[in-house]
């Protein structure tokens, strides 16, 4: 038996925000075929929303929480991470564990996270990065692909098409809202390799996605190995990204938190004002909030970009986690005035008297 055989297969699940890595994840974790896998979820900002999104369902599963972006520290976090799996792995605090998937933010570069796990990568500097290099290996990279956002994401932001390069599998989602069109060929032009599936197909089987192997960067987009040789190059403290949990280059997360109920004709006036602005440069919004008729079952908020979606009920909060948690992130948004209108909302503030989201300045 080669070590390679013996070693845990990583499956680095990716995509640009709000493309539905969390729905593909859920639908992963509902197969019978993929209960005995350990998770890493990894957020954005501050305030983490989506580990409570993910279904762990009635068994008990092994899952670690990040914040902050795992590709703005060339790595440490997630080998970290994966060193935590491991140690709980072994003494018995965590349930066994046959694969480990890590959802990464939207935002996240793949390069730097890939060099953390693949043979020649990133070296090794702790005990712990060792014991992770032995232990785990990198089996593949998922990227979903909105097919209504894909062009406005490729279009702004790089890590986008990095995403689409490194990918052994794009798997396409909203296909019922939009057809793909010509967009698997477009794919395939920036990565020759690229498997491309469609959520929506009949004969869409997700085990095709957690096939255990080697990750490689042959055959991939033209300019992957020369991003993964860029980023072993850097020196091993990283953090260059982004000046802190809440902000990623430009792109800024705002959490929102209270405790007490809200209106839920006030939440939808909220959500609606700041979707509807045009110049505010709003990527996501999502969280869970408790409304006055039910507060002990939260809905979850979700928009894309300036798309807003219905509010979805849920039948109680997350491993019983009440209170309200939103995160609003976007590239030129106005957080003061943002903090004024939630904290309107809340209760906190007189709701009317501050000026409205159209006459907020651009931050």
């Amino acid at each position: 038996m080669t070590r390679a055989s013996q070693q845990i297969p990583v499956f680095l699940l990716t995509g640009f925000l709000g493309a539905g890595k969390t729905t593909l994840l859920n639908r992963l974790l509902q197969d019978p075929r993929f209960q005995d896998s350990a998770l890493v979820i990894n957020e954005f900002g501050l305030v983490p929303v989506d580990h409570d999104l993910v279904r762990k369902g009635r068994e008990t599963r092994a899952t670690v929480t990040t914040t902050g972006c795992i590709c703005c520290t060339v790595g440490s976090d997630l080998r970290a991470s994966l060193d935590e799996l491991l140690v709980g792995r072994r003494n018995g605090s965590l349930p066994p564990f046959a694969r480990v998937i890590v959802e990464t933010t939207g935002l996240a570069d793949p390069a730097p996270i890939v060099n953390s796990l693949i043979p020649g990568g990133l070296a090794a500097v702790s005990l712990a990065d060792h014991a992770v290099a032995r232990a785990f290996r990198l089996s593949g990279v998922i990227t979903v692909v909105d097919v209504l956002g894909v062009e406005a994401a490729l279009e702004a932001h790089p890590e986008s098409l990095r995403q689409i390069a490194f990918a052994d599998h794009v798997v396409l989602s909203k296909t019922d809202l939009a057809p793909a069109g010509d967009l698997p060929q477009a794919l395939r032009a920036m990565n020759p390799a690229v498997l491309v599936h469609d959520t929506q197909a009949a004969g869409f089987d997700p085990a095709v996605l957690l096939q255990p192997g080697s990750y490689t960067a042959l055959g991939k987009g033209e300019k992957v190995e020369d991003w993964l040789a860029a980023e072993t190059a850097q020196e091993p403290q990283g953090g260059g990204h982004f000046h802190s949990l809440n902000r990623h280059g430009q792109v800024l997360a705002v959490p929102l938190t209270s405790d007490a109920p809200l209106d839920e004709t006030a939440l939808r006036q909220f959500l609606m004002r700041l979707t509807a602005r045009p110049d505010n440069g709003l990527l996501r919004i999502k969280g869970l909030v408790a409304l006055r008729d039910d507060p002990s079952r939260p809905v979850v908020v979700h928009a894309v970009g300036h798309r807003l979606y219905p509010n979805l009920r849920l039948e109680g909060w997350p491993e019983g986690q009440a209170g309200n948690r939103l995160v609003v992130i976007g590239t030129a948004l106005d957080e003061a005035g943002l903090r004024q209108q939630f904290d309107a909302l809340c209760g906190k503030a007189p709701l009317f008297g501050l000026a409205s989201f159209a006459a907020l300045p651009k931050a």
